[in-house]
């Protein structure tokens, strides 16, 4: 159940083009799915209305800690990012549908691509917690792009792609060599969407179910404002209500 809810930032390292905010609740964190989304106040910012949507990077329950990965786009966003140590934000959580976590059997691949890899964090984290050994496919356009690295890699096996070729292969997630290595028997993924539609004819032509992280411009973040509608089998539904995660096989893609 989404709640509306006062944090302060108690973390924060900034990476150049992104941030890494670590906020503390008041009170008791609600559940929460990897894959879902938060809805956070941009203060003392006269050009910014409305919320932002951010991905759920890391839950800490026992902390009654929350973090989030914010990428600077635009000024709501470079506010966000640049926010300071001990300021307080509001934030509703959490929103949309997040990934299964149904166990499988064999391997289960977690595709990122730029700062899609946020909620990948989680994703990986509760995965293990299930007992399960997911695998990470990450890819930036260059080394620094790939954002708390080393943190992913404890998480599990971790493939890397950059497009400069300064760490790992050099191109796509779409072009990596374990894609020809090793059979999967899920996909979870999120990015720019040219990657994750590519992805998801891979898995089409592998017969894999995969599951993509929409990241559609979203508004409100409850299904009222429809800027966010992606056409699907059952009709053009918003991607913050419904998702943003989504069976691929659900897309008219």
């Amino acid at each position: 159940m989404k709640r509306i809810l006062d944090f302060t930032v108690v973390g924060k390292e900034d990476f150049g083009r992104a941030s890494w905010l670590r906020l503390k609740a008041d009170e008791p964190l609600p559940d929460m799915v990897p894959g879902q989304f938060a809805q956070v106040m941009v203060e003392d910012s006269p050009k910014t209305y409305l919320r932002r949507p951010i991905s759920i990077h890391d839950v800490d329950e026992t902390a009654r800690e929350v973090s989030f990965l914010v990428q600077k786009v635009g000024e709501g966003t470079r506010r966000l990012a640049e926010t300071p140590e001990g300021q307080r934000l509001n934030v509703v959580l959490p929103l949309g549908h997040g990934f299964s976590m149904e166990p499988v059997q064999g391997n289960v691949l977690l595709v990122g691509g730029g700062i899609g890899i946020a909620p990948l964090f989680l994703l990986a984290k509760r995965m293990r917690a299930n007992g399960m050994s997911p695998q990470l496919l990450l890819g930036g356009k260059t080394a620094s792009d790939l954002i708390r690295l080393k943190d992913y890699q404890a998480l599990g096996e971790t493939f890397v792609t950059t497009e400069d070729g300064s760490l790992g292969e050099k191109g796509f997630v779409t072009q990596h060599s374990v894609w020809k290595q090793q059979q999967f028997a899920r996909l979870c993924v999120c990015g720019p969407k040219p990657m994750m539609k590519v992805v998801a004819a891979l898995a089409q032509e592998k017969d894999i179910p995969c599951e993509v992280s929409l990241e559609n411009l979203m508004a409100c973040g409850l299904g009222a404002c429809l800027c966010c509608v992606e056409d699907t089998v059952d009709g053009h539904l918003c991607v913050c209500k419904e998702g943003p995660v989504f069976n691929t096989r659900r897309l008219k893609w």
